[in-house]
Order: structure tokens, then sequence, then C-alpha cells
């Protein structure tokens, strides 16, 4: 995925919600995104499906600009997760076969193990386990997981998890960005999150600021050179932040 001078302004906004935004994300990486919120995380993320189309600059997918593709044949290669999981009425089967509608039960479980989700679904009694609209009868963390297991179903080149495990504990978000890296088939993985524990394994950070790309790199460059992700993650770490040295 390239971020080639993206500029990306909202219908009716006064102001770009991001601005010259450039990165070059290669297959197989682990790309976090960080910053305060209404920085422009997410509108990074649905840029790359093309939910929008850039004002100036270009997205490009596996060297194809994304208004280049045709209809169809983009979202198929993308995985995305939004903020809020998206679950409806029917049995755990149905809701993980909308992501792919001839997926067999093994490769079912199999998305659900990878997702932290298959403990989940034993606990309900199985795939034929109904579920209530919205997903009433799940907790917020159990709906996260379903969902993603359902973006992992069809088996995507490029996985965007939007927010989509802030309901998980540590531990848990932990063994899923383990089992996610695991993968055989290299997936290009986007983590958008306000945790910098979530993102601080990837192999690049990009760290937004009102808009603007203000740091890029792993944790430690990010940590010697990048004020913004500094404060981010001492006022999640203040344990870890150096003393004053006295005078």
């Amino acid at each position: 995925v390239i971020f080639d001078q993206v500029s990306f302004s909202y219908p009716q906004a006064g102001a770009d919600a991001i601005s010259n935004i450039s990165f070059v994300a290669n297959r197989g990486e682990t790309i976090g995104i960080i910053g305060g919120t209404g920085c422009g995380k997410s509108t990074v993320a649905q840029l790359i499906p093309r939910y929008y189309d850039v004002q100036s600059g270009k997205v490009c997918v596996n060297g194809v600009n994304v208004k280049d593709y045709p209809q169809g044949e983009l979202i198929s290669k993308v995985g995305m997760i939004p903020q809020k999981a998206v679950l409806f009425e029917g049995t755990i089967r149905e809701n993980m076969q909308w992501g792919k509608e001839d997926a067999t039960d093994e490769e079912i479980w199999h998305a659900l193990e990878i997702a932290q989700a298959a403990d989940v679904v034993r606990s309900k009694n199985g795939l034929d386990a109904m579920i209530e609209q919205n997903g009433r009868n799940l907790s917020g963390g159990q709906k996260q997981r379903l969902t993603i297991a359902r973006a992992l179903l069809k088996n995507p080149e490029i996985l965007i998890m939007d927010d989509s495990a802030s309901a998980l504990d540590f531990a848990t978000d932990l063994k899923l960005r383990r089992a996610i890296h695991n993968l055989e088939n290299q997936i290009t993985v986007f983590i958008v999150s306000q945790r910098a524990s979530t993102v601080r394994a990837a192999n690049q950070i990009l760290v937004l600021d009102d808009g603007n790309l203000v740091g890029i790199g792993t944790h430690d460059e990010l940590m010697k050179n990048c004020q913004v992700y500094q404060e981010i993650y001492y006022s999640q770490f203040p344990e870890e932040k150096p003393k004053e040295v006295m005078a």
C-alpha cells in the first residue's frame, strides 16, 4: 500500500481531515496508526478500500491506483473491521458466512481460533447458537472477536483493524496480534488504535496529529524523535517516564 502526498477533506468540512500523507507499507508488514481523537486515523484506513476518494495525491494497492480497480475487485482484497462490531440476528455460522458465503465449518473454526473467539463460540454451544440483533446477547469484546474472525474468513490481502480491539483485555489483544502475525499467507495489517501497547510491535507506526503525519518509524525510533508519540506513550505508561534530572 502506497500513500503519495494524500490529502482529503469531508464534504462541507472547513479543513482537511488529513494533509499531505506519504508512506509505504510492504506486503506482510504490520502498520500501526496512532494519535488523538479526530486526528485522521480512521480516514487514512478508509481511503485504502476506497470508501472515499482523495482530493489530491494517490493511494495505490499492489502498484495500482485504487481508482483504477474494477468495481468489487479492491474490496475483495481488503478485510475491514470497523470500530463498531456489526452482527445481525441469526446463528453464529450465518454471521460468519457473511464474510465468505461458502465457508465450511472447518474454515470458520480456524478463523475463530485466530481471532481468539473459539472459546466464546464453544461457551454458546457452537456455530448453531443464535445471536440477537446487533449482538445484544454478547459482550463488547465477544462481538469484536467474532467480527475479526469474519474478516479473516475472507482470507484478505490487507486487514484493517479500525480500533476494533478496544474492548479486548491486553492479554487477548496480544494473543490476537501474535496469531495474525503468524499466519502463513502474508497479510498486510493496519491497526488503528489509541493504545500504544497495541501498535508498539508494528513494523512501522504512523503518528497523526491534527491530520498531519508527525512521525513514522518503529516504537524505539519514535521514542527518540517524536514528541507526540512520547506524550501518548507516557500518558499511558507514566511509570516508565524518566524522572527529571535534578539540577
